[in-house]
């Protein structure tokens, strides 16, 4: 005699409670993508507003577009780990995702930059402030900022393969926002708290243009930059990067807006300043093995 496994038949209330339960887990990392996006969208939208409008907690327009350049951060973090946790990956989803970088890690931070700079409009003719030089290489600044976003978002998206699990070709998008956001952050922290230090605050703004070029620029290079959560968080780690992740997490706790900028500047240019380190090291070397007493017989 044979056995047939039957399942049980759910009521009908409690398959459909189940189905849709599934349909809202599979749902949950578009909402998380769509979140940031909306942050994009919000930060740009705040970052345009005057500088004397009544914001909550004192705080400037600009503060709030920054703060929100960093929530959107993480949920471009958290739409990707839901997504690996419930297997729920798909193309629309990483184009989707791709949309909502450009526009929260590549538009927002550019506009910012530019309000925070407070240029005009350049060529355009409104006024004679806005058509200074200064205001013409920010706002190109500013382009190349958003174009270079772009191509590195796109590179990332044709780009397969074992390394990118461990390291990404180039400053991340999310790492170029941060640092620009982090950055702007404490310029504010700056100018609300240090009134009588206007000539060092501007001097700062300025700062923050130069930072925006540089990180543009480290986004389509072609330093391998780690990917902190994949190499560092998993396994064993030297007792260096434990204290150095310490110290950062202190400062963190201490003074956010310090810790986040110094954290996120240390990652952006920690890469190029050792490969440029092993670049030169590596081209002394060759030259001192020139200089050498056997090389010299030997010619």
């Amino acid at each position: 005699m044979s056995y047939r496994l039957v399942e049980p038949q759910l009521p009908p209330e409690r398959s459909r409670f189940r189905m849709f339960s599934r349909r809202s887990v599979a749902v949950l990392p578009t909402l998380f993508t769509l979140g940031n996006l909306l942050c994009g969208f919000t930060a740009v939208f705040i970052a345009s507003r005057a500088d004397d409008v009544d914001m909550p907690f004192q705080w400037t327009p600009l503060t709030f577009a920054a703060i929100l350049i960093l929530i959107g951060l993480v949920l471009d973090g958290l739409d990707g780990a839901i997504a690996r946790l419930i297997r729920s990956e798909s193309d629309l989803g990483e184009q989707l995702d791709s949309l909502a970088d450009m526009v929260t890690f590549g538009v927002a931070p550019a506009f910012m930059v530019m309000q925070l700079v407070g240029i005009g409009a350049p060529w355009l003719g409104m006024s004679a402030k806005a058509d200074t030089l200064f205001d013409r290489v920010a706002l190109a600044i500013a382009g190349i900022y958003v174009v270079c976003a772009g191509l590195r978002l796109a590179r990332f998206n044709i780009e397969t393969g074992e390394n990118e699990a461990r390291s990404f070709k180039g400053l991340p998008t999310p790492g170029a926002a941060g640092t620009v956001a982090s950055l702007a952050l404490l310029h504010q922290h700056f100018l609300a708290h240090y009134p009588d230090q206007h000539w060092s605050v501007g001097l700062a703004a300025y700062f923050m243009v130069f930072v925006t070029l540089m990180v543009a620029i480290t986004m389509v290079s072609q330093f391998r930059y780690p990917h902190l959560a994949n190499r560092y968080m998993r396994g064993r780690a030297p007792f260096v990067r434990i204290l150095g992740a310490m110290m950062v997490g202190l400062l963190l706790v201490i003074h956010p807006r310090w810790g986040l900028a110094v954290g996120f500047s240390l990652y952006a240019i920690l890469t190029p300043l050792t490969g440029v380190y092993h670049w030169v090291m590596g081209h002394s070397a060759i030259v001192d093995e020139d200089d050498s007493p056997d090389s010299c017989v030997a010619g």
